[in-house]
Formats: C-alpha cells, sequence, structure tokens
C-alpha cells in the first residue's frame, strides 16, 4: 500500500539519480536476474524493505547473493538508495511498484532462492483483515517463484496476525514450517532487527517470526 510521506532533499535527489544505477522499472514481462545482476548467483526478494536497513544489511554480508526489494513508500525507498550507494553495494535493485504485480509478471517461475515479508501491515481492525498480504493465493505465488528448497520468511509484532498467519499457512501443502519463534525482539530469526520491531517491542508487543521451506515435489 502506497503511504505518504515527506521526502528529504537527500532522498530526493537519490530518486533521481540513483534510480538509474539501482532501480528497475515495472514492465509486465520476466526479468532475468543472471542479467541484471551480471551474476548466476541466487536471489533474495524482499517484499516492503520499509527504510532499507535489513536489505542493505544482507545484501553487505552477503555478497555471493543478489538482493531484489520491493516498496511504494517513497522516502524509504530514497533512504535506501543512499544507504546502496555509501555500502557501494553491486548486488542489490528496487523496483517502486506493488509487489503483487511484480510477482505475477516479473519474477519468472523457479527463481528465487529466498522471500522475505518483515513486519507488513497488520491491518488490525477485523473490516480490513482481507487486505492482508498473507492469503492462500499469496502463499501459493510464492511458492511458485520459489526454487525447490527456498524459503519464505516472516516477521510480524501483532499477535492477531501471527494467528492469522498460522492459520493460512497450516492450510498450505507447498510450505512446511521449519522454525517459529516468539521473543521480545531479542532473537530475530535469520535477520537483524528492524525499526518497525523496536517499536513494537517498545510498545509491549511480541515479536513472531517464521521460517518456511518450500515443501518437496510442490
Amino acid at each position: 500500500m502506497r503511504r505518504n510521506g515527506r521526502l528529504t532533499p537527500s532522498q530526493q535527489r537519490a530518486l533521481v539519480e540513483l534510480m538509474p544505477d539501482f532501480g528497475l522499472e515495472f514492465h509486465p514481462e520476466p526479468l532475468d536476474f543472471d542479467e541484471i545482476f551480471e551474476s548466476l548467483h541466487p536471489t533474495t526478494l524482499e517484499i516492503g524493505f520499509g527504510n532499507g536497513d535489513t536489505l542493505i544489511e544482507q545484501a553487505g554480508r552477503n555478497p555471493g547473493m543478489n538482493f531484489l526489494g520491493i516498496d511504494v513508500h517513497e522516502p524509504g525507498v530514497g533512504r535506501c538508495l543512499l544507504q546502496a550507494r555509501d555500502a557501494n553495494l553491486k548486488n542489490l535493485r528496487l523496483i517502486v511498484h506493488d509487489a503483487i504485480e511484480v510477482l505475477e509478471h516479473q519474477i519468472p517461475r523457479q527463481s528465487l532462492a529466498r522471500v522475505n515479508l518483515y513486519f507488513p501491515d497488520p491491518w488490525p481492525k477485523k473490516r480490513h483483515r482481507k487486505r492482508r498480504i498473507v492469503q492462500s493465493a499469496f502463499v501459493d505465488l510464492i511458492a511458485n517463484r520459489l526454487v525447490a528448497g527456498g524459503t519464505f520468511n516472516i516477521a510480524t509484532d501483532w499477535e492477531n496476525y501471527a494467528e492469522h498467519i498460522d492459520e493460512v499457512m497450516s492450510r498450505s501443502n507447498l510450505f512446511e514450517c521449519t522454525d517459529r519463534r516468539e521473543h521480545d525482539g531479542d532473537r530475530p530469526l535469520d535477520r537483524s532487527r528492524t525499526r518497525f520491531e523496536q517499536r513494537g517491542v517498545q510498545k509491549g508487543h511480541r515479536i513472531y517470526d517464521w521460517c518456511f521451506r518450500k515443501a518437496p515435489n510442490s
């Protein structure tokens, strides 16, 4: 969901000057990751990367993997671009577009090694829960885009959304849960802590982390 926010002058310049280096435009045709990244490395996708802190940290720590981030919040994209420039990252690309449309049209089948979905909009009001991104059709789409043995990593700080995720994922025979953690922000699962997570902990929220592996023959 596109959110309003004020761009700083540096973020605005980043969107103009750095997107040609790090950005990919939306086109309704599959991407060629080997050509885009000029490597044969596996690709990780992060949906809704916020300010890009986790995305930048993982890309810097894993030069042998390619990273693709999708978000529509321009101030966050601008901040991520500035961090990517400062870190001199060569294995990172960003798309500013709706994640579902990107998954449906630009991400080839069985092309992703990992998908990260960290602290998505919880839509806490009951009448809005149908807007939550984690739904059965979305889970099927993620499985279709992952390679055999690929992983789907999720985190949230909303108890009700955690229950929803457990329910939706339990109905799918395309994934098996390899790890599930409930903690106070002190045991993130194969990721760094995020700003959203820190805010949740300050509000007294518990943190929920999952790793789901694509099931064999799915």
